[in-house]
C-alpha cells in the first residue's frame, strides 16, 4: 500500500468537498454548516495532507503494520467524524439520532486513536525522522 498516495488523495477528496460546502454557505448566505466544513477541512484535508506528506519525508518502512493501521485509521476516523457530524445535525432520514450520533463518537474515536498512533510512530521512529 502507498500510504502517501492514498492520504493525499483521500484529503484532495476532503478539499474538494469542503470548497462546495463553503461555496454553498456563500451562496446561501448561511453559516449553518460551519462546524462540520470547518471539521472536514481541518480533520480531513488538513491533517490527512500532513500524514501524507509526513510519510513521504521521512523513511518509515512500507511494510509497518502499525503505520499502515495509522493511515487506514486516519481515513476512516475522518470519513466517520464528518460524515457522522452531518448526519447528526441535519437527521436526513427517519433514523433514530442514536445511530447518527455514534457514527458520529465512533468516526471521531477512529480518529483519535490515529493521531495517537501517529504521536507514537514519531517518537518510536525517531531514527528515521530526520532530516537528509
Amino acid at each position: 500500500m502507498d500510504r502517501t498516495r492514498m492520504l493525499l488523495k483521500a484529503s484532495v477528496i476532503f478539499a474538494a468537498v469542503g470548497v462546495i460546502m463553503g461555496s454553498h454557505m456563500a451562496g446561501a448566505g448561511s453559516p449553518s454548516l460551519s462546524p462540520i466544513h470547518a471539521h472536514i477541512l481541518v480533520v480531513g484535508w488538513l491533517s490527512l495532507f500532513a500524514f501524507g506528506i509526513f510519510y513521504r519525508v521521512f523513511t518509515i518502512s512500507k511494510t509497518s503494520k502499525l503505520a499502515n493501521v495509522q493511515t487506514w485509521t486516519a481515513v476512516f476516523g475522518s470519513i466517520g467524524l464528518t460524515l457522522g457530524m452531518y448526519l447528526h445535525y441535519f437527521e436526513p432520514g427517519p433514523i433514530p439520532d442514536l445511530v447518527y450520533l455514534l457514527f458520529y463518537i465512533i468516526g471521531g474515536t477512529i480518529l483519535a486513536v490515529s493521531f495517537f498512533i501517529f504521536a507514537f510512530i514519531v517518537f518510536m521512529f525517531q531514527e528515521e525522522v530526520t532530516e537528509n
